[in-house]
């Protein structure tokens, strides 16, 4: 991995003095509202947006309807996730028309796409603020343009982008953390979008994460995310991730997950770190994608399914406990009914906690965009159901097999189902749901499991 340049501190402290800028106007946003569409990095980036607007006096708004500033972080991994986004910025032209100075801005991967942030100005002129993942650092100067230049303005840098550190940030959790460690993506699987809208790999400093990690868990946070397209390829792959993961344990913050991991770059010293680390929790997103080596060979995955198989085998023997979730992708062109079944075969041998199930989605200026695809949508849709059925009955089994057992949960929120239950992770990633009260949000509770649902546990807490 290329060693990227870091935002010089001189360009993070002019943005801070647009932000003085901003917050000193009279005729300025006095409320935001985010909404951040995709991945957990795309929410980590929308916590420093929100430390962005807060730094130039503005305040979280929980409705749109009620902001003077809304801004979108958009996602376009999937064809769904781009029209949904775009869609989306449609209805805010009406809402504009009652409130002429509300402000709308749209940035994240979508503007990052070639020729999306041109069609965005020809065809979105109520747009006020348009741009892309490579200048987030740089909102502060956008907002204060618009507000005196009472003009658009549309930049996106057609560059790999740059490491930033000193952003301001406003957490969503007072408890939980995400903490990127790189950015951008080296792969280039054929179907994925995100070499071309992230950039390439890019790393931070260890110092730097650990700082950052120092400063949560002194801030009471108990459990943090590491966070990167492909972790395992942290500056460079091999056992510098793992190297990294043991120095954060050594911190005592009580929990450490991390994610997305790539098969081909998981490492023997990381694997070894799932049974020695004692902070690590028991749990991997793994994606796979598919479970035939013709399908992964054309998706660029570069490891084949006796490899993944293996990766598995090796996991459960130093972490028997370990829950694996993953993503697969159904209908991927040139997929044959024999392929398929071979993903449904492995599907069955894993026993995933979780899969995130897709049928393919083309991305203009991926290569598989250009493969010949002659499934009918109609067979894809009867495959994706098919395998669907088994991960929901294999994820069932996984949650009744927890059912008697003793659980630490960490508190997250009350129940959304049921005012009196709150709910939290167990190390594995399971949801339970307990009686109890706001009190215990982000705490540790110790809950026999009781029963299971479809998708979450129910429970009941152990006094001490």
């Amino acid at each position: 991995m290329k060693e990227r340049p870091i935002v010089p501190e001189s360009e993070i402290l002019r943005q801070r003095e647009f932000m003085k800028l901003v917050r000193a106007m009279d005729r300025r946003p006095q409320s935001y509202h985010i909404v951040s569409m995709g991945c957990q990095m795309n929410e980590r980036d929308s916590e420093s947006i929100a430390g962005m607007l807060e730094e130039m006096g503005m305040v979280r708004a929980r409705a749109r309807e009620d902001a003077d500033l809304i801004l979108y972080n958009t996602c376009c991994v999937r064809e769904n996730a781009e029209n949904k986004a775009l869609g989306n910025v449609i209805w805010l032209k009406e809402l504009k028309k009652d409130k002429p100075d509300l402000m709308i801005c749209v940035g994240g991967c979508m503007t990052q796409e070639k020729g999306m942030a041109a069609m965005m100005k020809k065809n979105y002129p109520f747009i006020d603020l348009v741009y892309g993942t490579h200048n987030l650092y740089r909102l502060p100067e956008y907002v204060w343009r618009v507000l005196t230049e009472k003009r658009p303005v549309v930049e996106v840098m057609d560059i790999d982008g740059e490491v930033v550190e000193g952003l301001p940030e406003a957490r969503a959790s007072k408890f939980m953390a995400f903490v990127n460690i790189m950015y951008g993506c080296d792969n280039f699987c054929t179907y994925c979008i995100v070499p071309h809208v992230r950039g390439r790999e890019r790393s931070r400093t260890p110092e730097a994460i650990l700082e950052e990690c120092v400063r949560l868990q002194d801030q009471g946070v108990r459990e943090i995310m590491l966070l990167g397209q492909n972790v395992n390829s942290y500056r460079g792959g091999g056992a510098e991730f793992a190297d990294l993961l043991y120095r954060v344990d050594r911190l005592g913050i009580p929990r450490i997950r991390f994610m997305t991991s790539h098969p081909k770059d998981l490492s023997d010293e990381l694997i070894h770190a799932f049974g020695e680390l004692r902070h690590l929790m028991p749990q991997l997103h793994l994606p796979v994608q598919a479970g035939n080596d013709e399908v992964l060979k054309r998706m660029n995955r570069r490891y084949t399914r006796a490899h993944y198989l293996d990766l598995v085998k090796r996991l459960r023997s130093v972490c028997p406990d370990i829950g694996l979730t993953s993503d697969i992708i159904v209908g991927f062109p040139g997929e044959t009914l024999e392929q398929f079944e071979d993903t449904m075969s492995l599907v069955r041998e894993v026993r995933f906690d979780a899969a995130y199930t897709f049928i393919y989605s083309p991305r203009k200026g991926t290569r598989a965009a250009e493969f010949p695809d002659d499934t009918p949508y109609a067979v894809k849709s009867e495959r994706i159901q098919r395998l669907i059925e088994l991960q929901q009955a294999i994820a069932l089994e996984a949650l009744e097999a927890q059912v008697g057992k003793t659980e630490q949960v960490l508190v997250e929120a009350v129940s959304t189902r049921d005012a009196a239950s709150v709910g939290g992770k167990t190390p594995r990633g399971h949801m339970v749901n307990f009686p109890g009260d706001i009190s215990l949000i982000g705490q540790f509770v110790d809950v026999e499991i009781t029963s299971a649902g479809r998708n979450t546990l129910r429970g009941r807490r152990i006094e001490q």
